[in-house]
Formats: structure tokens, C-alpha cells, sequence
């Protein structure tokens, strides 16, 4: 999989030398700075500490499993036309070198719903959608109990139901406020009926 991420610092220089210093224990595979600029950091081949605790479609060890990538910005401003296009041809190569279909392509906050905010409410996820490098669901209702077991067919893991909202309303329904409603519903069970995941079962 791939998982995207915002730095939160300042300059992308200051990522940079936080991302290759072993004494923080954060890396990432690829850094793309505000200007477009693409930098590899770990070979793809390689595990980078970019995802920390979290879990997504049944994997506990995202980092083994995934692709990191850092866009510099503080979590505060729109990215910015030179980054978005180079994350797009970035991300283009990555799938296909690896394979990864496009609902494999998650923000760190739907893996760590609890702890992670990035890439943020700013974030276009929908244009990466447009060009089958991500996922974005059709509208329609639903009830809103259908909401908890289409996140988890999804991928989504286990968190307080409030996390779980608040991770998904982030990337599909930013501007959203309040209780969870058919809106919430529906999106969610149009992703898991064309992108359900298959879980290992549960311990006995």
C-alpha cells in the first residue's frame, strides 16, 4: 500500500534533516517539496518509519507493508499545484511498479484514526481519484448502522466510533459537521461495495 503524509514543519529543509536523522526514528520513502520537487530518502524495497502504530485491511505492520510518502506542508495551507502534480506522477510510478490498486492509496489518518490527522482536510483526494491513483465514493444514503461494518470492509481498523468519523469525514466529507447521518452511511457502503477488503478472522 501507500500511505501519504503531510510533514507538519515549516520548510521542507527542516523535514528533510528531522526524516534522515536516525535519532528521531521517522523516515519516508519519498519527500516532495512545495515546488514539486521529488526526493527518495529509503529505496522502495526498503521498511521506512513513516506510519507508526495503526493498521489498515488487517495489517498491524503498515511500515512493512507500504510505500511513505512526505508532502512538505504544515497542515495549515493548500498543496500546492507543482507538489500535486508531481505526487501524481510519483504515485502513477509507485502502482505500477508495484501493483497497488487504488483503494490501496490511504492518507496516515485512516490508519491511525486516533492519532493522525494528515494529509488533512486541505488535501485533494478526489483529483487523485479522477486519475485512478486513489478512491472516492459515488453519494447515495444509506442507514446509518451500515456505517461501522462498511469502514471495516473498507479497511478501516478498530478506534472509537468518534475517531472512525472524524478520520473519515476528513478525507470524504471535510466540510461535514455533527452526528453521523445517511450521507456518512451511504459513502461508506459505496466504497465497500466496489473496494471490500479481505480481513483475516478474528481470534477465537
Amino acid at each position: 500500500m501507500i500511505v501519504i503524509h503531510y510533514t507538519a514543519m515549516a520548510t521542507c529543509a527542516e523535514a528533510r534533516v528531522r526524516l534522515c536523522d536516525p535519532a528521531f526514528e521517522v523516515s519516508c520513502h519519498w519527500l516532495i517539496s512545495e515546488a514539486g520537487a521529488v526526493e527518495g530518502l529509503v529505496p522502495e524495497d526498503q521498511r521506512a518509519w513513516h506510519a507508526g502504530a495503526g493498521e489498515w485491511a488487517g495489517v498491524t505492520d503498515v511500515n512493512s507493508a507500504s510505500i511513505g510518502i512526505e508532502l512538505a506542508n504544515t497542515g495549515r495551507q493548500p498543496f500546492a499545484e507543482p507538489q500535486m502534480a508531481a505526487l501524481e506522477a510519483l504515485l502513477a510510478g509507485i502502482m505500477a511498479r508495484w501493483s497497488i490498486p487504488p483503494h490501496r492509496v490511504i492518507g496516515h489518518s485512516d490508519m491511525a484514526p486516533s492519532r493522525k490527522g494528515d494529509p488533512g482536510a486541505r488535501f485533494d483526494w478526489r483529483r487523485l481519484a479522477l486519475q485512478g491513483l486513489s478512491v472516492w465514493p459515488d453519494a447515495r444514503a444509506a442507514d446509518v448502522a451500515a456505517f461501522w461494518p462498511a469502514l471495516r470492509q473498507v479497511g478501516y481498523p478498530e478506534a472509537p466510533e468518534a475517531d472512525l468519523l472524524a478520520a473519515f469525514r476528513l478525507r470524504f466529507r471535510p466540510w461535514a459537521r455533527g452526528p453521523l447521518d445517511a450521507v456518512d452511511a451511504g459513502l461508506a457502503c459505496d466504497l465497500a461495495q466496489r473496494f471490500a477488503v479481505d480481513l483475516p478472522p478474528a481470534p477465537a
